[in-house]
C-alpha cells in the first residue's frame, strides 16, 4: 500500500452558512491523501497502474467551484466521494480549510478533516 498526496490546493468556491458566503466566492484550501496499492505502478512505471492525480485535482476543483454547500463537512464528504469513485482508492482523507472565515477573531483558517 501507499499514499498519493495532493496538498495545498487553493480553489475559489461559494460555500457557507451566512448570506454573504452564499453569494460571494471565497478561497478554500484542500489537501487529499489517497491510499492506494502502488505495487504495480512501482514496478511498471505506467500511469495506468496508479491514480492520475491530475484527474483527481480536476475533479476536486470542479466540485469546489461548481457545487454549493453550507457546511465544510458536506463539501469534504462530496470531495471524498469523488475520490473514491476509482475502486483502487481504498481510503481517502480530505482536509478542507476556509482560508478567510467570517469570524470576529484573527485565525489562519478553519477546517475539517474527513477519512472514509
Amino acid at each position: 500500500m501507499g499514499t498519493i498526496l495532493v496538498t495545498g490546493l487553493e480553489i475559489l468556491g461559494v460555500h457557507g452558512v451566512l448570506a454573504e458566503e452564499q453569494t460571494r466566492a471565497q478561497p478554500f484550501g484542500v489537501d487529499l491523501e489517497l491510499e492506494v496499492d502502488l505495487t504495480a505502478a512501482g514496478a511498471s512505471d505506467a500511469l495506468a497502474d496508479t491514480i492520475d492525480y491530475g484527474a483527481v485535482i480536476d475533479a476536486t476543483v470542479r466540485v469546489v467551484q461548481t457545487e454549493r454547500f453550507q457546511l465544510l463537512e458536506r463539501l469534504a464528504a462530496r470531495i471524498a466521494s469523488v475520490c473514491r469513485e476509482d475502486a483502487r482508492v481504498t481510503r481517502v482523507t480530505v482536509t478542507v480549510r476556509k482560508l478567510r472565515p467570517p469570524v470576529p477573531a484573527s485565525v489562519e483558517h478553519v477546517g475539517v478533516r474527513l477519512s472514509v
